[in-house]
């Protein structure tokens, strides 16, 4: 599948006269939980030309390519993702963090990792975690019977936020991180297990009851960091240096062509 997702990649940049700095999986296989049947999450940064750029008109700022089988290929353009690591949204934040990387050209990533701490809100990105956590919770956990392997999609935020109370860092993009730093009790430990064996061996995980443990765990995380995330602090990393590497990166990727 890696020569796959490298052929349309490259197919990109040809059809669309850009350069990718930096693509990597996201979604369940770089979290760390997908099944043996989870879809291919392809995300990548790219940069025109310098003469796009130089233009009154407003343009597209993503490519979305059609999804075809288990492949899901989409990317930010460099401006648009410099804006919103500026404010520190941790989609864009995880793509950096993920252990699963298909390009990585021009320093870029690792420029950009450099402004990471100096750049990381802790509020906006719990906000940004508690409501992934409350609406995958309302819905698709919120019934007597639920789809359990969407606890995960709850627990992985509810942990993430664990981690930003803990550390005051940007939580780590793969779940067996957050999991073993969180200091669960072995019960719930046992339970969160037992569903990682079945959801990761692909065992059918439809409507089934609600596992009370898992459940008021997350329930309960979520009432906590709703009381606390406005309480923590608001950083906003100055434009300077991030104009700075949109600059460079114009300079490197298109005098090197």
């Amino acid at each position: 599948m890696t020569d796959t997702i490298l052929e349309n990649l490259s197919l990109i940049e040809q059809e669309q006269n850009v350069r990718i700095l930096y693509a990597v999986e996201s979604g369940s296989r770089a979290w760390g939980f997908a099944s043996q049947d989870s879809d291919y999450d392809v995300r990548f940064i790219y940069i025109h030309p310098l003469e796009w750029y130089l233009s009154i008109s407003d343009k597209r700022d993503v490519i979305e390519c059609p999804i075809t089988g288990d492949l899901d290929v989409s990317g930010w353009e460099l401006r648009k993702a410099l804006g919103l690591f500026r404010k520190s949204k941790p989609p864009l934040l995880e793509w950096l963090g993920s252990p699963i990387v298909y390009l990585d050209r021009y320093g870029f990533a690792d420029k950009l990792r450099g402004l990471v701490d100096a750049g990381f809100s802790p509020r906006s990105c719990m906000h940004h975690y508690l409501h992934s956590a409350r609406n995958n919770l309302k819905r698709y956990l919120s019934g007597d019977t639920v789809k359990l392997k969407k606890y995960f999609y709850s627990l992985r935020p509810v942990l993430a936020c664990l981690w930003i109370e803990k550390h005051n860092t940007m939580p780590p993009t793969e779940f067996c991180r957050l999991y073993a730093d969180a200091g669960l009790s072995e019960e719930l430990v046992a339970a969160i297990d037992a569903l990682m064996t079945r959801k990761t061996a692909g065992i059918e995980m439809d409507q089934e009851p609600r596992i009370p443990l898992v459940h008021q765990f997350i329930e309960e995380q979520l009432q906590h960091y709703l009381e606390i995330a406005d309480s923590l602090p608001v950083t906003t990393l100055p434009v300077e240096p991030l104009d700075k590497l949109f600059r460079d990166m114009i300079k490197t990727v298109w005098n090197s062509v």
